[in-house]
């Protein structure tokens, strides 16, 4: 579990706090394999049950509680705890107790071993594929399942199921591939004519993925897409010839969770469904109920991922519920044939993920979470408890604090403490041995295993806002930005979370020149531009953010469709910078560019974006590294003797390797060589030079330093 706060020592008091102006919170990334500084959790046996809670906040007992022989006090809340006798004798060797050990533990908690474990312990997988598309499309549908089968492990359970203006579900179990068809009528509110259980039992739908993988490849060789004429005539023809659409892609949903949901508990403790849509819902009830999704959808067991492959305007702006709020992922590609999506979804297989999470964050009692971020859903009875369906080793999510009273950290108190569990459920897989006489095999089965893991952190307390600054973490406080402005954009439009994002950077501007005395309010008196240090050259923590302001700006994420960004994009870009971590996010913003002067050897760790900084750097290979895209770009002038591209075993491809592999999806990797290629998507990287103010429309300014000068001036009128 990884924990990054904004400020690594907290504001003394709400007044501080409004004079920083930096947002105050944490980003906690529960499923990390370490902590922040690389440090794994102590793990313990199954002992979960047997930590000591408090009677006041219901915190966990933890090393930074004050304890005696009979009793403990909570260093959360402060109160006074009795200790069981059980708890007095396990204490009495404190160091066999993983909590007296460590502020980062991971515990089991022991369930009833029900007798139907082994089956309801196997992973579930269904590929849900769109057959209103195009050859290219299935092509690439079958690439990345049979990638998928790759990265299964021995135990699974897959089906597979197709949806046009029919729903097609495979037996793949015997030795021919049957489909059985369920019609969608064109005009109902999600209701089908035959349940799907009753079209074909679900034992019969989700096979063995060890005994039917090459059964599960035939069957996907028979997918082809459906006709014009076949989606005319299932749905019919509107006025004056008006095509209907073909693609039942709610109706098919609805249907295929309540179908999963009958045997959810008994035969899979989670399924997860790949929805692969190649255009947008035009058929039977397209629109699909958002509302309490995580609610109804939690309890049925049921995470989606959707893999959107199309041009086409799909409004993933309503789709991206199904993902989000059940704990999957929604995957946007523009086309077929550079599409990464096979090494995506082998890579979402192959990384370990728990499902059935609750995430619980408590604070001292001077303090408190005012704000929760992430793919998750709110707890409909208890404050600051989230329930997450899915989550990986990369899911984050962003809580901001506020102080419970106007008095802050009480003098006599103890420092502030953060204390965040996080219960949930992996598959631990272990060989079941047929009984003798069984017709069975031995074969890899699941058992499930609850675990606890719990996070006490302890911090320090500013006085000024000096020293508040001197603590910022600016890749945090950038993950903060981006929370606060996709929230501002979907309520109040993406102009206005332009507007907010430059307004900010204003007022930190000002209250740092004001904290550090170099500009100051002055009673009117008028103050020169020339005065206000907007490079922050007082404070190497707050250096970076200008750059990311102007970076976050450029984004397509605050981009609208008559200023060249597709909406959809921009709904896949806020779906993905939601739940990176900090480091990868800022990535992802403000790309990190490197130079190289052989690709054996570094010539340079980092440039800013602009060209002035590839011509004064002399280097002849530049790679630069914006998460989602990986470019190696050789300079014009580079010596023609240097090998193009990069061999497979220099330093360079070495890094990218690296890279590739830390990544939560694919990035495309790009090679241009300068005065040769098209070098339009690298420059389009090199955003210091490029225009933008504070609503983010074209200006008459010249880049990063008229933005400079744009915000100095800013400040001046917002001092005056």
């Amino acid at each position: 579990m990884a924990v990054r706060a904004s400020l690594s020592r907290f504001p003394w008091d709400p007044e501080l706090q409004e004079a920083c102006g930096v947002p105050w919170g944490v980003a906690v990334t529960p499923l990390a394999f370490a902590n922040e500084i690389g440090q794994a959790p102590l793990r313990g046996g199954a002992e979960g049950h047997r930590l000591p809670r408090c009677d006041n906040c219901y915190g966990y007992f933890n090393t930074y509680c004050e304890l005696d022989q009979w009793s403990w006090t909570c260093a959360l809340c402060g109160a006074l705890n009795g200790l069981s006798a059980p708890s007095i004798d396990r204490y009495s060797q404190a160091q066999s107790c993983p909590e007296m050990c460590s502020s980062f533990i991971d515990l089991e908690i022991p369930a009833e071993v029900s007798e139907n474990e082994g089956i309801g312990a196997r992973p579930v997988y269904i590929a849900a594929v769109d057959l209103s598309s195009s050859e290219e499309f299935l092509e690439l549908i079958k690439s990345a399942l049979l990638a998928a089968l790759e990265a299964l492990a021995p135990g699974s359970l897959f089906g597979l199921v197709t949806f046009s203006y029919k729903i097609g579900l495979y037996d793949v179990q015997g030795p021919i591939p049957v489909v059985k068809h369920v019609f969608i009528p064109p005009d109902s509110d999600g209701g089908l004519p035959v349940d799907l259980e009753d079209a074909m039992p679900l034992l019969s739908f989700l096979s063995p993925v060890e005994s039917c993988k090459d059964r599960i490849a035939a069957a996907l060789e028979t997918l082809k897409p459906t006709t014009s004429w076949e989606r005319t005539t299932a749905a019919g023809q509107g006025m004056d010839g008006v095509f209907l659409g073909g693609r039942g892609f709610g109706a098919a949903m609805s249907a295929l969770v309540s179908y999963l949901s009958s045997e959810y508990g008994k035969t899979f403790a989670l399924a997860r469904v790949f929805a692969f849509l190649s255009g947008p819902p035009d058929y039977g009830a397209g629109q699909l109920d958002t509302r309490r999704y995580g609610e109804q959808y939690a309890s049925k067991g049921v995470c989606v991922d959707i893999f959107a492959i199309t041009n086409e305007y799909t409004d993933l702006a309503s789709l991206k519920f199904l993902s989000i709020e059940s704990g999957g992922s929604l995957f946007l590609y523009w086309s077929t044939d550079d599409s990464t999506l096979p090494q995506d979804i082998y890579r979402m297989l192959s990384r370990p993920y728990a499902f059935g999470c609750v995430l619980r964050l408590r604070t001292s009692s001077d303090f408190k979470p005012a704000n929760a971020y992430g793919h998750f859903f709110p707890d409909p009875q208890y404050e600051n408890v989230q329930h997450i369906i899915c989550c990986d080793s990369f899911a984050t999510y962003a809580y901001d604090f506020e102080f419970e009273s106007n008095t802050g950290f009480s003098r006599h108190s103890e420092s502030p403490v953060l204390q965040i569990a996080f219960q949930y459920t992996t598959m631990v897989p272990y060989e079941e041995t047929g009984n003798a006489g069984s017709n069975s095999d031995t074969r890899p089965r699941y058992s499930l295993q609850r675990r606890l893991r719990i996070r006490t952190l302890q911090y320090s307390v500013a006085s000024s806002v000096v020293d508040l600054y001197n603590s910022v973490d600016p890749e945090v406080v950038s993950s903060f930005l981006v929370h606060k402005v996709i929230s501002a954009s979907l309520v109040q439009g993406v102009r206005e979370g332009r507007l907010l994002l430059h307004d900010w950077l204003v007022i930190l501007t000002a209250q740092y020149n004001d904290a550090c005395k170099i500009v100051q309010f002055d009673g009117g008196n008028t103050t020169t531009v020339s005065r206000v240090d907007v490079a922050f050259s007082q404070c190497p923590q707050l250096q970076p953010i200008p750059r990311l302001v102007f970076a976050l700006l450029r984004n397509p994420l605050l981009h609208l469709h008559e200023e060249g960004v597709h909406p959809d994009y921009r709904i896949f870009l806020q779906c993905l910078f939601s739940v990176l971590e900090p480091s990868s996010l800022q990535r992802a913003i403000y790309p990190v560019l490197t130079s190289y002067a052989s690709p054996d050897k570094q010539a340079y760790p980092r440039h800013s974006l602009s060209r002035a900084a590839l011509l004064t750097s002399g280097s002849p290979i530049f790679f630069l590294d914006a998460f989602t895209d990986l470019i190696i770009y050789y300079s014009p002038a580079a010596d023609a003797s240097l090998p193009f591209p990069p061999p497979h075993d220099c330093l360079l491809r070495r890094t990218i390797n690296r890279l590739k592999q830390e990544r939560s999806i694919t990035p495309k990797l790009t090679f241009i060589r300068g005065g040769h290629d098209d070098a339009t998507a690298f420059e389009n990287y090199l955003i210091e030079e490029q225009d933008v103010d504070g609503s983010g429309l074209p200006s008459l300014s010249s880049g990063f330093v008229s933005f400079l000068e744009e915000v100095a001036k800013n400040v001046v009128e917002y001092l005056s």
